[in-house]
């Protein structure tokens, strides 16, 4: 029970057990680290660590400490200011959402300390070494006890690509999905990359809950936004998806259908065949398509990829080559997407971001090593290398770790 809480409270060397609880349920202020050595009473534990593990103790179902549990120490009473000398490195202190600010101009609107000062790294520390799941939980809390929004402070405190990150981590998952998905119908124009990423990599129900929250957001069905901003073999294919009609996995192996569909696909070659294509690339479940795409290649010659280039042309012929990406080898897949937003003089933030948030917490690992197996060099590596600014330490820190 107690290692789970203190997995789930957020453990640190500095802060003892429970510091990302108190992270949750205060205001970020700029401050010192000597403020525990002036607040804190002795006890055997660093920074309060035996109190938390007492209320973690106390807590069966691991949830957040209670306003009426023990709290660690206020402020330093002395109130020092950032940067004077002789003082350790700075640590976020965290505050009662009834801070010195609030209190001082009579109301209990965003704290003012949540500005330029604020401790980005802490942020970047606590939101990216937690579940989606648990960053849901510290927004409530924080909610909770200082009522303000947390994304809302942290917007206004942050800017930039590290804005949007946080936004992202701090979002649910079908929101994030459903707001990438509109940007590419809408803005971007990217349907065919953005588009099939999301409709094609994310399982059933996590496709109806970004459907569903593409419709509150936005007030419109996805597919209404398909069919008004694509056009051709791409809007078909994108519906298919969106419809979600996948066969699932069978541990039945049917040859005589895999052999149905090479002969289908082999002859799906002149016009107005385009649909046996959608039919069969978004229907098969994906082990079965591997058997066709394999038996294709043995009948033809030549990869299935080799007939879509030769076949189909544009955004269409974008779209069916990610498809096939995806069903061959979905880590690869995101690997070389990865790759390819790291290539320009500028990186892609945006895809950057995207990926390595939505794929951490299912199959990051094993495109980390398609990564390196591929490229020759890790993700790590060619993220330091490549990207610049505040948001570099978050990007890095979703990652993880060097692949050796």
């Amino acid at each position: 029970m107690w290692q789970q809480s203190r997995e789930f409270l957020g453990w640190d060397p500095l802060w003892g057990e429970g510091w990302g609880a108190w992270l949750a349920t205060q205001e970020l202020v700029p401050t010192r680290a000597h403020h525990q050595a002036v607040t804190t009473p002795a006890h055997p534990q660093h920074l309060w660590g035996s109190q938390w593990r007492h209320v973690c103790d106390q807590r069966e179902d691991g949830a957040l400490p209670d306003p009426g549990d023990p709290q660690p120490p206020g402020p330093c009473p002395q109130d020092c200011s950032v940067g004077d000398p002789g003082h350790p490195p700075d640590l976020p202190e965290l505050q009662c959402g009834q801070g010195r600010a609030a209190a001082a101009e009579g109301h209990h609107g965003p704290s003012p300390y949540l500005g330029s000062g604020v401790d980005r790294t802490a942020i970047v520390d606590v939101l990216t070494n937690r579940s989606r799941e648990q960053r849901q939980l510290i927004a409530q809390a924080f909610q909770g006890r200082t009522q303000q929004d947390l994304l809302k402070s942290l917007q206004a405190a942050l800017s930039g690509h590290l804005e949007r990150i946080v936004v992202a981590l701090l979002q649910p998952a079908a929101r994030l999905d459903a707001r990438e998905l509109r940007t590419a119908l809408k803005d971007s124009g990217a349907a065919e990359d953005v588009g099939v990423e999301i409709l094609a990599t994310r399982t059933p129900p996590q496709l109806q809950e970004c459907l569903a929250a593409y419709k509150h957001d936005f007030q419109v069905e996805a597919q209404e936004d398909i069919k008004s901003e694509t056009s051709g073999t791409l809007r078909d294919l994108l519906l298919a998806l969106a419809k979600g009609g996948r066969e699932s996995y069978s541990e039945i192996i049917d040859y005589n259908l895999a052999e149905q569909d090479v002969q289908a696909l082999k002859q799906a070659e002149g016009p107005s065949t385009e649909g046996i294509w959608v039919l069969i690339l978004t229907q098969r479940n994906p082990d079965h398509l591997v058997r066709v795409f394999d038996q294709y290649q043995r009948r033809t010659g030549h990869e299935l990829e080799h007939t879509v280039r030769s076949r189909f042309h544009g955004d269409a012929q974008r779209a069916l080559l990610s498809l096939a990406s995806v069903i061959r080898n979905t880590a690869l897949y995101f690997a070389d997407k990865l790759h390819q937003a790291l290539q320009d003089t500028e990186p892609n933030y945006q895809a950057l971001m995207r990926i390595l948030i939505s794929r951490s917490e299912t199959d990051l690992l094993s495109i980390r090593t398609e990564f390196k197996r591929k490229f020759g060099k890790s993700l790590y590596s060619s993220l330091r290398d490549a990207v610049k600014g505040d948001c570099r330490l978050a990007l890095l820190t979703l990652c993880r770790a060097e692949d050796l």
